[in-house]
């Protein structure tokens, strides 16, 4: 058996068997696989896809490249994921608040994946705080403060995190099979009884309509069926950034002020929901309504807020950011985007993937794999889909390093908007 001959075969549109896609992940995991050969087999999975059986094999392969955590010891984990969007920063709100209702959460994150933000990026712009640390650390985090959330840094689907920085270099990010195998590998190896799926779609993810979300939603939840773990899935439409913020020290600043009451709609309607399933899968109530009253109660006295200080302070963060939001680093530049017609106008769109790729742009993503993010520059929302605007308003802020990026960001933002 050998790699040319997989990816030939998968090429002309044949299904790869078990045995082959356990040697590419092993192969590739051991480095006896080159990247460029690899991106070869992704990008022809990406351009004929795969069957169900395929996917499976690809999940549990990639799950079983490394460690598979036992958290049995720590009782029912409810994890959640998000098959990603722009200004999701939904897992720094949610995961606080599920813990502080005695909930453990034992999160393992991504980082971002093309015009996508990735939470690890987020929480690695709290000055201090540590997403690698020992599996055992994770563990006995989750013990003794009820809550932890790493990157994949640990020995946990390690195949999963080369494709995962294999996938966003090379344009083959928006594969129902590649995303249900990747997030289900980590949740499997993570260790998770149970897991709700937050499935986007929309301009701003990468399943673009309902459909295509649902057909990747039933994927993920037969997977964790066939793999012993209680799956939900909730459908959230991305058509526009979650929040006002997008950047990412700016989605944890509004996460921090989310977390002290001050929440946008659309931003508290996504966190209600999957926190209200979380609770019914962990055994905290059956009632969705009743659930998210306990939410909202845990985040007016404060005990939310704790638990994320908690969580920052127990990974080694400085939580004086946190008690003092405007310590975080900004941008040399803050530019408006100020409208300029004549005519009063409503918001009547607002391209959420064309937003990601503007804040890439001003690099607060990845081009490269190697790439460094700018954790400073991003984009500030004033007014968004259904908002009413009124000549020399200002419709957004562009936080930017670089002075020409910033004024480009600007004109190329008047045109994302779409104002009738």
């Amino acid at each position: 058996m050998n790699i040319q001959d997989i990816i030939a075969k998968k090429r002309d549109k044949q299904e790869l068997n078990k045995e082959e896609i356990y040697f590419f992940i092993n192969e590739y995991t051991n480095n006896k696989i080159a990247d460029y050969q690899a991106s070869a087999l992704i990008m022809a999975i990406y351009i004929n896809g795969m069957s169900k059986e395929e996917t499976l094999n690809l999940t549990l392969a990639m799950a079983s490249s490394g460690d598979i955590l036992d958290l049995s010891e720590i009782g029912i984990v409810v994890d959640k994921h998000s098959t990603g969007g722009v200004g999701d920063k939904v897992t720094l709100i949610l995961a606080p608040i599920i813990a502080s209702l005695g909930v453990p959460v034992a999160k393992m994150s991504g980082r971002g994946l093309g015009y996508t933000g990735g939470t690890i990026d987020k929480l690695e712009s709290i000055p201090g705080y540590k997403v690698n640390i020992l599996e055992k650390e994770f563990i006995q985090n989750v013990k003794n403060i009820g809550i932890s959330l790493i990157g994949q840094t640990m020995n946990l689907a390690p195949a999963d995190k080369k494709i995962y920085a294999l996938r966003d270099a090379t344009s083959t990010t928006e594969s129902i099979p590649l995303i249900a195998s990747s997030i289900m590998s980590k949740k499997i190896a993570a260790g998770a009884n149970k897991i709700v799926l937050d499935v986007t779609y929309g301009s701003g993810a990468f399943m673009k309509t309902k459909e295509q979300a649902e057909k990747l939603a039933d994927e993920m939840i037969e997977i964790g069926k066939l793999a012993g773990r209680e799956t939900i899935a909730i459908l959230t439409p991305m058509d526009e950034p979650l929040g006002k913020n997008v950047g990412n020290t700016l989605e944890v600043v509004e996460a921090i002020e989310a977390l002290n009451g001050s929440i946008k709609n659309d931003l508290k309607e996504v966190v209600l929901e999957l926190g209200s399933n979380m609770l019914k899968l962990a055994g905290k109530g059956n009632n969705l309504e009743e659930n998210k009253r306990k939410m909202i109660e845990n985040i007016k006295n404060g005990k939310a807020l704790e638990k994320f200080k908690e969580l920052v302070e127990n990974q080694g963060g400085d939580i004086s950011y946190i008690e003092d939001i405007n310590k975080f680093e900004k941008a040399k530049y803050i530019l408006p985007v100020i409208y300029e017609a004549n005519n009063e106008g409503i918001v009547r769109n607002l391209k959420a993937e064309e937003i990601g790729k503007l804040s890439v742009f001003l690099g607060g993503g990845r081009i490269k794999k190697e790439d460094k993010i700018d954790t400073a520059v991003g984009i500030t929302f004033n007014k968004k889909i259904g908002d009413k605007v009124e000549r020399g308003e200002i419709l957004a802020y562009i936080h930017a390093n670089n002075e020409e990026k910033g004024k480009e960001a600007v004109e190329r933002l008047k045109q994302i908007y779409v104002i009738e």
